[in-house]
């Protein structure tokens, strides 16, 4: 038996999308039309084993096509760094490039724009080589980078932790996104002429409509739901009525720009206005009078969904005034969901990250191996400065103790947790719990404020700064230990090979294996005291600062 629905009354909703950036098109490379007696470059980005990859497509062309010859170079510092002087000496020296290998939500972006850089600026015919989990990103990025038609190869992910063998027969293999042989298709990348791109500008900026068409309330949800435009959590339409009541709760404009955001670097920076925030404010189910803390969040440009196949989150904390005046939570519960503004102010931030920066779709967009339950409302709580011991984040990052901000951190993958202090072995026990957080961020202690008062009593850490040197002292590991971990040997290790300007680990270069090395930098360390003295728990996250903005600025 068929139920048929009632449509009900139409209702007009805003568009939640932000406006994509303005493409500027550009001139690929021309061809040598053969490769015999060509230098070919093959540049290797420094991430996840990909020169491994890139020996054997050295191999594969000393074996089959031996009058080519080839040079195998990695990039001065980590793969998301531009290297002009490696780019002028292969357009000296060199005929064409493969770069690679791109098998991460942040290295296949770089890659692909390293690649259009080499074709565009330099004159050097390049394939981008990547593993084909990366097909739709990397497809992305060469559409905003000006140059579509930009050849990219792909092979099997992964490429991490694979036998020689394996990775010879991803090369001598087919390509599992076209099905030629993948080295025909390298082969054919660098010598066969690509299609002239068409002059001018692809236009972008300002073609998001600002109303949706009219339709029923199911209706629209579903739309909602079907453009991605959710967290597939009920949300409240964003009518006209319900835009303009959030708009009262600032004095700024509704067309003046807040900020631009992307997914991760290289995906084209998309534009919002004051007006865009207010209408993924109100499908999150905030209130006006938390309208400026959001329009701060937005400000920052950072993403709550950014693409990191890491899957990282934010954690937001709120500070000054403000959290009492809306009445946020810093006592028993902060960090969960016992509270409308707490709540809805990081629902609001997750919202307006996906839809501003163009879209936030797994295996598109948004390349979260594992994913992360903390992205739902960003760990969002304000701080309990009335019960800390110490100077509030707020103060500590150079604001004045009445002014309102918040605080946005990124990470938030690993967490450690404890109850108070022992009397005798509470060095040891942070110490364990300091080398469990994930070794590229940074810890951010979050105390009860017991606990806080614990590290006073029991530590002498009279001073927030006091603490802070102390767990920049105690936590340390082997440098050998420390510079085997792969994250460290994708972000840290290449950098600090080319000096203390690239990475304060560079001390560490060179250094006996057994030489104990310190695993974060002082000025990366943080405390944060929340929570309502039901006892005294704490954790630490690992989770890098990355802005405190004035929430007062957008009153």
């Amino acid at each position: 038996m068929l139920t048929t629905v009632k449509a009900g009354p139409l209702i007009t909703v805003h568009n939640p999308v932000g406006y994509p950036p303005t493409i500027t098109r550009k001139q690929p490379a021309a061809r040598p039309g053969s490769l015999d007696g060509k230098t070919v470059y093959l540049v290797d980005t420094k991430f996840d084993d990909s020169v491994e990859l890139l020996r054997q497509v050295q191999a594969w062309f000393a074996a089959r096509m031996p009058g080519v010859k080839t040079v195998l170079r990695q990039m001065a510092s980590y793969y998301g760094k531009d290297d002009p002087q490696l780019w002028n000496e292969i357009r000296t020296l060199g005929h064409a490039a493969i770069i690679g290998v791109g098998h991460c939500s942040t290295c296949s972006p770089a890659v692909t724009t390293h690649a259009i850089t080499l074709e565009t600026m330099y004159g050097v015919p390049t394939v981008a080589l990547h593993t084909d989990r990366f097909i739709a990103i990397t497809r992305s990025v060469s559409r905003m980078g000006g140059l579509p038609q930009l050849p990219q190869v792909f092979v099997p992910q992964p490429v991490m932790g694979k036998s020689g063998a394996e990775l010879r027969a991803y090369v001598e293999g087919r390509d599992p996104v076209s099905g030629k042989p993948v080295m025909q298709a390298v082969v054919d990348g660098l010598t066969q002429g690509l299609a002239a791109s068409a002059a001018g500008e692809e236009r972008c900026a300002r073609d998001t409509p600002r109303l949706e068409e009219p339709d029923s309330e199911d209706h629209l949800r579903a739309r909602f739901e079907r453009n991605g435009w959710t967290d597939f959590l009920p949300i409240v339409l964003p009518t006209e009525d319900r835009v303009a009541a959030m708009l009262a709760g600032t004095r700024r404009r509704p067309d003046e720009v807040v900020g631009r955001m992307q997914p991760t670097p290289n995906r084209g920076l998309w534009e919002y206005t004051v007006e865009k925030v207010a209408v993924n404010a109100v499908m999150a189910g905030a209130r006006p009078e938390y309208f400026p803390v959001i329009l701060a969040l937005a400000s920052t440009g950072i993403s709550a969904r950014g693409s990191t196949s890491s899957s990282a989150s934010v954690m937001t904390v709120v500070n000054g005034p403000i959290r009492h005046e809306i009445g946020m939570n810093c006592g028993i519960g902060a960090m969960g969901p016992y509270n409308a503004a707490n709540a809805t102010i990081g629902r609001a931030y997750g919202l307006l990250s996906q839809n501003l920066q163009g879209g936030s779709v797994p295996g598109e967009t948004f390349m979260g191996s594992i994913g992360n339950s903390y992205t739902y409302n960003g760990i969002t709580f304000a701080e309990n400065e009335e019960r800390s011991p110490w100077e509030p984040l707020h103060v500590q990052k150079g604001f004045d103790a009445g002014t309102s901000t918040v605080s946005v951190f990124h990470g938030c993958r690993s967490t450690t947790f404890s109850l108070g202090l022992r009397k005798d072995r509470w060095r040891e026990h942070v110490k364990d719990m300091l080398l469990g957080t994930d070794a590229i961020t940074a810890p951010v202690l979050v105390l009860d404020p017991i606990a806080a008062r614990q590290f006073v009593d029991r530590g002498g850490f009279d001073t927030k700064a006091k603490l802070i040197r102390w767990l920049h002292e105690t936590a340390e590991m082997p440098a050998g230990r420390y510079w085997d971990l792969q994250l460290v040997q994708n972000y840290v290790y290449s950098r600090a090979t080319f000096g203390p300007s690239e990475s304060p680990k560079a001390r560490y270069v060179g250094v006996p294996p057994d030489t104990p090395l310190r695993m974060f930098e002082e000025d990366a360390i943080n405390v944060v005291v929340t929570g309502g003295e039901a006892n005294g728990y704490w954790q630490i996250m690992g989770a890098h600062h990355r802005a405190t903005v004035s929430v007062d600025d957008w009153r």
